[in-house]
């Protein structure tokens, strides 16, 4: 805007008003790459021309996907009630995506979508303050300001302003990934002492492996994760079961007693106020908050009402409530990427944990039940046949500092054929899994290598290895993306998997030779070490290199057993 052209002031006495139903706020990518906001009617409308949901963070665009998500389930009044009914909404295409449904909805429900409402704004509470009437920076909400570091952010100076789109999205994004710590105390919140509010744990989604099926386009993205009532064993559905906007007005800061907080399906969870906030702002934009403690979320046992996470079972839990089993949610590990851990992903449970598992009357995993509801209309349904490609997208946050801060965000994704999602698909499955294993086989070697290099040299072997690896698993990554994509029914699993030992032996002996061709002139010379029994041995670059290939060639081309390959102190590593 040119500086000589001044903004509208806004009227004195007009009742400030932002309409989420009707004002651009959604930061949406369409099918044409074009960025833009969109309000809630729109991306409604407009579902099947958006391409995706690019949030200012990964998770920001999963807070969203949920609330888009609990319009819809809501408007549908709980969701589609049988498969049968599912599927011809997919069938339907564009035209028949129940856009003007939702519409309808949303003009019925207006007045709750507005975020500057003078009694019920979205999301927040009216009369919301502490003790002192203090006014907090919009740092609390925005998380694209980490832990203060004001070198990692483009906000130089914190997040002084925002306008009403983007501090609606923060306000959403607060309710679901809002980290735990102290907080300020809220007037008439019992949790109080002395003005403050100790750690309650983080916001609703904090403790998940998100995860979630991306479409082509926001509306294959938004049927894919509709699971229909029919599905009831898969994700608990209550006509009771509202979203926070339909809900009684919260009492002030005061959590709601859990007997009043329930019933926990994808309307309620999805939108979950588990944070009390109130925005404040001139009538132009937001510049300053209060945030405090919301509703408490159980996450224990949850899977029959939470989707869109893997879950594990937790001993500690069980041996503490003794009762079998406990299942806890999944999180996701920031150091390793999302095709390490494809095992957890599509059976809940590494292989070698099923027997024991067995003996004691319960799996030891859970796969997120959105995928294991599409690997059901797989075998089911000729609507998304057992081919067909999706995308599982997974996002999560890593907390520190007894969880008060975010030290590490992730955002990954796998393309896959539903058929390793189906029952039917177990051969695909192992095959899968096998590969990965020989992966983790190949780059443990790789690190051994990088070791053996330090060691002749009498140098430190710690970093060299954790290089190596790393190095490594960046290497065989792109490959093994583009590998599992080929596994579909029909497959040749034994030639599928032959291919595989191939690239990984080819591209991790190419990392050796190149580590031993850098190899320094105190590794090649080399030196005298004791062995175990008293002898001794001369280790150089090149009986080093000779010992890397031997190896590489037993355990990865023709190993003799299908075993995990042993960890770097000689135990298997779990590969999930």
């Amino acid at each position: 805007m040119s500086p000589d052209v001044q903004e509208p002031v806004p009227d004195a006495d007009a009742t400030p008003s932002f309409d989420l139903t009707t004002q651009p706020w959604l930061p949406v990518l369409l099918r044409d790459g074009v960025e833009k906001d969109l309000s809630l009617t729109e991306v409604f409308e407009r579902a099947d021309d958006i391409r995706r949901l690019p949030g200012d963070l990964p998770t920001q665009e999963f807070a969203l996907v949920r609330l888009l998500l609990a319009v819809l389930y809501d408007a549908l009044d709980g969701g589609p009630p049988t498969r049968d009914a599912w599927a011809e909404l997919w069938q339907a295409g564009p035209e028949g995506f129940p856009a003007e449904q939702v519409a309808a909805y949303l003009s019925e429900h207006r007045g709750r979508f507005d975020l500057l409402h003078p009694e019920r704004p979205f999301f927040q509470v009216a009369d919301l303050r502490t003790a002192k009437d203090e006014v907090f920076s919009l740092d609390r909400i925005v998380a694209d300001v980490p832990n203060n570091d004001r070198f990692l952010t483009m906000r130089a100076h914190g997040a002084q302003r925002l306008s009403f789109a983007e501090a609606a999205r923060w306000v959403v994004h607060a309710h679901a990934w809002d980290v735990s710590g102290i907080k300020t105390g809220a007037v008439d919140d019992p949790r109080v002492k002395s003005g403050k509010v100790y750690p309650q744990g983080v916001a609703s989604v904090g403790m998940l492996g998100g995860v979630f099926a991306e479409g082509d386009t926001l509306r294959e993205t938004l049927l894919l994760n509709l699971i229909p009532r029919e599905d009831d064993d898969l994700l608990r559905h209550d006509d009771e079961d509202l979203p926070v906007w339909r809900r009684p007005q919260a009492p002030g800061a005061a959590p709601l007693p859990a007997a009043e907080a329930g019933p926990y399906g994808p309307r309620g969870r999805y939108t979950w106020p588990a944070r009390r906030v109130r925005l404040h702002h001139d009538g132009r934009e937001a510049h300053g908050v209060v945030l405090a403690y919301g509703d408490p979320l159980p996450y224990r046992d949850m899977h029959g009402c939470e989707p869109m996470t893997g879950w594990r079972r937790s001993a500690q839990q069980e041996k503490k409530l003794r009762t079998s089993p406990v299942y806890l949610p999944r999180t996701h590990d920031p150091a390793r990427a999302a095709w390490r851990g494809l095992a957890a992903l599509i059976t809940g449970y590494p292989p070698e944990a099923v027997q024991s598992a067995a003996d004691r009357g319960a799996a030891p995993g859970l796969t997120p039940r959105v995928l294991e509801w599409l690997g059901r209309m797989a075998e089911e349904s000729a609507v998304l046949g057992r081919d067909h490609l999706i995308r599982v997208r997974m996002v999560g946050c890593e907390y520190g500092t007894q969880q008060s801060v975010v030290s590490d965000v992730v955002d990954d994704s796998l393309s896959m054929s539903l058929a390793l999602l189906s029952q039917q698909g177990s051969r695909l499955r192992d095959t899968a899994i096998r590969a990965v294993q020989l992966a983790e086989t190949a780059v443990w070697l790789l690190g051994n290598l990088a070791a053996g290099l330090a060691e002749a040299a009498g140098a430190e072997q710690a970093t060299p290895r954790a290089e190596a690896r790393d190095r490594g698993f960046g290497e065989l990554e792109g490959s093994f993306r583009l590998w599992l994509a080929t596994l579909k029914s029909g497959a040749d699993t034994g030639e599928r998997l032959e291919s595989w030992r191939r690239v990984a032996h080819d591209r991790v002996r190419a990392l050796g030779s190149e580590l031993v061709e850098s190899a320094s002139e105190a590794a090649w010379e080399g030196r005298v070490l004791e062995t175990a029994k008293g002898g001794t041995n001369w280790l150089n670059a090149a009986s080093v290199e000779r010992g890397f290939g031997r190896e590489l060639r037993k355990r990865v081309l023709a190993p003799e057993d299908d075993g995990p390959p042993p960890g770097p102190d000689g135990d298997a590593p779990s590969p999930n």
